[in-house]
């Protein structure tokens, strides 16, 4: 009898090689090996061995490392061994915990990489360890993070303007989802981003996106942008002249939206417990810190950054670099591993 063809495997990016990525993506392989089953790492194999050595310790299995001609042979690979993808033109191991263009450059190619066979087709999910954003614009690299990149190499495949090829930001863990109107940007550019399309085309993608992966319409809540969510125009007009109206248009479109509430409490309405269900499947948050420091504030080892949008499953542990404990092997894998899992769920 034939035995079924495996499914597609999922790529991991290495990530920056003078931050935690590396040893993140080791400690992941060799702790959880059966969430990382068909996972491989995409990377450079000497950055990737001396990370696989620095998290060895007294009664702790050494993790080998296995080359691999060809993504589907991850599959046969046999758990607890990290298997590696080597691209060609990636730099060496890099110091560690310092900022610098050719660890960008590394980090970036190995996104570019895993983007287009995403798209191509030939992985299931992407999954992308911590890069720096100064090491990335340090390289050249002219976008500030993973989103913006991977929503460039998207369009590109599609043939389509950037502006053709929106995405957004979401963080989710077990206890709540927020979705970001706007990404990195400085806070005054955050606010003159809450415009009537930006937040009406937020709604759309997170309602698009969660309904595929719910099995039904999610419930959506929507965060002012002022405290108190303006106050009735005491304290701001966003709420009354912009978030308000794109609500409106996104309920006569039938999507279950509620909103503004104040960003204050929203956040706690919506969490979901054993004790308590939240009221709603997730948030929108106006800008990045209020909508990532309630759902880290929970919890970065259980975080999962999604992108939404994109036509392929992206996801990534909440967590950056942490050059400042970079090599010392303490670095907790768990985001990382949660990011796997749920790119495993997307994609099936």
């Amino acid at each position: 009898m034939n035995q079924p063809a495996p499914s597609l495997p999922i790529a991991i990016t290495q990530g920056d090689p003078a931050g935690i990525g590396p040893e993140i993506v080791a400690k992941a392989f060799r702790d959880a090996p059966e969430a990382l089953r068909g996972c491989f790492a995409v990377g450079e194999p000497a950055t990737l061995r001396r990370a696989a050595a620095c998290i060895e310790g007294p009664g702790l299995p050494s993790l080998p490392v296995a080359l691999l001609a060809d993504p589907c042979e991850a599959w046969s690979v046999p758990p607890r061994c990290l298997p590696v993808l080597a691209l060609p033109g990636l730099p060496g191991p890099q110091p560690w915990g310092v900022i610098g263009a050719e660890a960008g450059r590394a980090a970036a190619l190995c996104v570019e990489w895993g983007a287009r066979a995403a798209l191509r087709g030939e992985v299931a999910a992407l999954v992308t360890a911590p890069l720096h954003k100064e090491a990335l614009s340090a390289a050249g690299v002219h976008f500030p993070g993973h989103t913006e990149l991977l929503q460039a190499e998207a369009a590109q495949h599609a043939g389509v303007p950037l502006a053709d090829m929106p995405v957004r930001m979401m963080l989710a863990s077990d206890e709540l989802r927020t979705v970001l109107v706007s990404i990195h940007v400085s806070l005054r550019e955050a606010i003159e981003a809450v415009t009537f399309d930006n937040v009406l085309q937020t709604l759309r993608i997170t309602h698009a996106a969660l309904a595929r992966s719910l099995g039904r319409v999610p419930r959506i809540a929507v965060a002012g942008l002022n405290p108190h969510a303006g106050e009735g125009g005491l304290f701001g007009r966003e709420e009354l002249e912009v978030i308000a109206p794109a609500v409106a248009r996104a309920r006569s479109e039938g999507l279950d939206v509620h909103g503004p509430f104040a960003p204050d409490t929203v956040f706690m309405r919506a969490r979901h417990t054993e004790a308590r269900p939240g009221e709603f499947d997730v948030v929108v948050a106006m800008y990045h810190d209020q909508g990532l420091i309630p759902v880290k504030y929970m919890g970065v080892d259980k975080g999962v950054n999604v992108t939404l949008g994109l036509p392929l499953v992206r996801t990534s542990p909440d967590h950056g670099t942490a050059f400042d404990i970079a090599g010392q092997g303490v670095a907790d894998a768990s985001s990382l591993v949660e990011a796997v899992r749920m790119a495993r769920r997307l994609a099936s």
